[in-house]
């Protein structure tokens, strides 16, 4: 008995040695686990945290056209100023004064431009713009015929081009978010309504409230900025031909319109009285023509007295062509083509598909407009009121822009995987 008393005793000696082993083994694993898990989770936040200098090639990129677009605007607006405000300066002061305002605003956003807190931000941001876009509607501001400002007694604000920005960063959010469905191939349900027709509904709502105020170069720029997102977020390319009849009735109601409508004719019939219908058009033609290669001089443009109308604003690159030449006007669309390219650089060095999604977007925003502005002022396009960003005098377009610039410069201090 004293023998089996004493095996049993070195038996439940073993068994509990094997119990404890079993027990060290699994509080190792699980303190691995949590190890990692932590180890995870400190990586995010480092991800977040690390920041670099701001880009600084696309700081100074930014910072000469800001320079440029100051000295030329007022060389272009000087002499209509002039004429209709008593002062050569009316329209650069006022420039001058909205570079400040979006400096203040973008220098904001700059400091405040982490992921994490634009995804908070992106919300709100396009949330605010669909209540301004409302509220144009019923007491917004009449100017050229179209009510698309609101007065907020020191500032004039046309909310769609705030709301430019709003779509760009919900739809990166949300892109981001169901990644799944966005990227998901074939033909399916789960693919068509969360992959498409629900981020498509961020653009298309702003689109309407836009139509309503009859701004159609706006409308236009929106739904190419929202069909860009989708593509550029990796969208199932089958799925872009169900739009095919949403863009007939876009057509057709522009169409509806006599002022578009006789936009649109003015535009395809080039024989048509030049002193009516055409003439801003052919004005800016002929300013372009008379600059040649090297330019009639800074400051020394004829047509911009009396003959190109609104030089100041949306015309203002036929002044650039007429003053600096083929090679002044040829150098400045070179350097926003720099710019643009050196913002798709930053988009493929973002740390996640956010970051990118938002440099991205903004970078495409920031180029349709100088390719539509240069194409209408060129006779390419049909007239419509397109600024040319930088340089255009317009008060919310330049602010909008300015926020941009800050977003992306914020986000830069990110941008430091090497592709």
């Amino acid at each position: 008995m004293a023998w089996f008393d004493k095996r049993r005793h070195s038996a439940s000696q073993s068994g509990d040695g094997i119990k404890r082993k079993r027990v060290k083994k699994n509080t190792s694993l699980l303190l691995s686990g949590r190890k990692d898990k932590s180890l995870i989770e400190e990586k995010e936040k480092a991800l977040l945290i690390i920041q670099s200098r701001p880009d600084t090639f696309f700081a100074v990129l930014y910072v000469l056209l800001l320079a440029l677009g100051a000295v030329l605007s007022f060389s272009a607006g000087s002499a209509y100023a002039e004429e209709a405000y008593g002062s050569g300066f009316y329209f650069v002061l006022n420039h001058l004064k909205h570079l400040i305002s979006g400096l203040v605003v973008s220098a904001f956003i700059y400091f405040c431009s982490q992921p994490r807190f634009m995804r908070m931000l992106s919300i709100g941001f396009y949330g605010v713009s669909i209540i301004l876009l409302i509220a144009v509607l019923f007491v917004g501001v009449k100017g050229g015929g179209a009510q698309r400002w609101l007065n907020l007694g020191f500032f004039t604000l046309q909310p769609s081009e705030l709301a430019k920005t709003g779509i760009i960063l919900l739809m990166s959010l949300y892109l981001t978010r169901h990644d799944k469905a966005v990227n998901s191939k074939g033909l399916n349900r789960y693919s068509f309504i969360h992959g498409f027709l629900v981020p498509s509904l961020i653009f298309l709502l702003v689109c309407v409230l836009v139509l309503l105020e009859d701004h159609f170069s706006g409308t236009i720029i929106i739904a190419a900025i929202g069909f860009g997102m989708l593509f550029l977020g990796g969208t199932y390319l089958g799925w872009f031909l169900s739009v095919i009849p949403f863009g007939i009735a876009i057509v057709a109601m522009i169409f509806s319109t006599d002022y578009a409508r006789q936009r649109i004719i003015s535009f395809l019939d080039k024989s048509g009285d030049s002193l009516t219908n055409n003439w801003q058009s052919t004005q800016g033609l002929y300013a372009i023509g008379t600059g040649g290669l090297f330019g009639v001089g800074l400051g020394e443009s004829s047509l911009k007295y009396g003959y190109v109308s609104q030089p100041q604003n949306d015309f203002v690159f036929t002044i650039i062509c007429e003053e600096l030449g083929f090679f002044g006007a040829a150098a400045i669309l070179m350097l926003f083509f720099t710019l643009v390219a050196r913002g798709i650089i930053l988009g493929s060095r973002a740390p996640d598909k956010f970051t990118s999604l938002v440099i991205y977007g903004l970078t495409f925003k920031l180029a349709i407009h100088v390719i539509l502005n240069v194409g209408v002022v060129s006779g390419v396009l049909p007239n419509t009121g397109i600024s040319l960003p930088f340089f255009s005098s317009g008060g919310s377009a330049t602010i909008s822009q300015m926020i941009d610039m800050g977003i992306i410069l914020g986000l830069s201090r990110f941008c430091t995987q090497k592709k």
